[in-house]
C-alpha cells in the first residue's frame, strides 16, 4: 500500500480505476512558484516537496506518491485560474493552440526519493469568447491547471492530444507505474492462485 500526498479527487479515481492500494495524505508542503524553472523540472520538485514532507510527517518506512501538474504555453506556465477572469484569460490562451502539460511524481521510499516528468501535447480548436464563458458558468474549470478538465465538459474543445490522456487529468498512471517498479513499490494487490 501507499500513500497518495495528494488531495485531487481525480488522483484518486486514476489510482482507484487501476486498483492500486493507497490511502490519501494532505501535504501543505510550499510549491516552488519560480517561472524561470523549466516546467519538467518545476513539477519533479513540487511532487518532491508534497511526497518529501509527507512522509517526514508519517515516519517509518511507508512509500509516498508525490504529483504535481502544469500546462505551459510558449514556456508561460498555466497554474489554477485565480479568478474567472484569470480563467478567461488562459482559456483564450490556449484557444486555436497545442500546449504540453506536465506532470512531476515522486515517490519516497525509506528516506529515498525516486522523481520522473510526463509530457502531453495537448491540441485545442478555436473556441468563441461565448463557449468560454458559457464554460467557466459551470465552475469546472476554477480548480483546474489550465482551467479545463480533459475528461470533463472541455473535451469538446479538444480534437487532439499526442501522450498520457491520463497525465493531462493529473497523474500520469503508465509513468507512476513505471516509477514505483524503479523504487520497488508494490501498487497493487498480488492475487493469489
Amino acid at each position: 500500500m501507499i500513500y497518495l500526498a495528494s488531495g485531487s479527487p481525480r488522483r484518486k479515481e486514476l489510482l482507484t480505476q487501476v486498483g492500486c492500494r493507497f490511502e490519501v495524505v494532505k501535504s501543505d508542503a510550499e510549491e516552488c512558484k519560480d517561472s524561470s524553472v523549466p516546467p519538467d523540472e518545476l513539477v519533479q520538485e513540487n511532487a518532491c516537496r508534497k511526497a518529501e514532507k509527507a512522509a517526514a510527517e508519517l515516519g517509518g518506512d511507508c512509500a509516498v506518491l508525490g504529483a504535481d501538474t502544469v500546462v505551459a504555453l510558449d514556456g508561460k506556465i498555466f497554474g489554477k485560474p485565480k479568478d474567472k477572469e484569470d480563467a478567461s484569460r488562459m482559456l483564450r490562451e490556449l484557444s486555436g493552440r497545442s500546449h504540453e502539460v506536465y506532470t512531476g511524481i515522486a515517490f519516497v521510499v525509506k528516506g529515498k526519493t525516486y522523481r520522473a516528468a510526463e509530457r502531453t501535447l495537448v491540441t485545442f480548436r478555436q473556441i468563441s469568447d461565448k463557449e468560454i464563458e458559457e464554460y467557466i458558468a459551470t465552475g469546472e474549470p476554477m480548480d483546474k491547471a489550465g482551467a479545463y478538465a480533459v475528461q470533463g465538459l472541455a473535451a469538446k474543445f479538444i480534437p487532439r492530444i499526442e501522450g498520457s490522456f491520463s497525465n493531462v487529468v493529473g497523474l500520469p498512471l503508465a509513468a507512476v507505474d513505471a516509477l514505483a517498479q524503479k523504487a520497488g513499490v508494490e501498487l497493487y494487490e498480488r492475487t493469489r492462485s
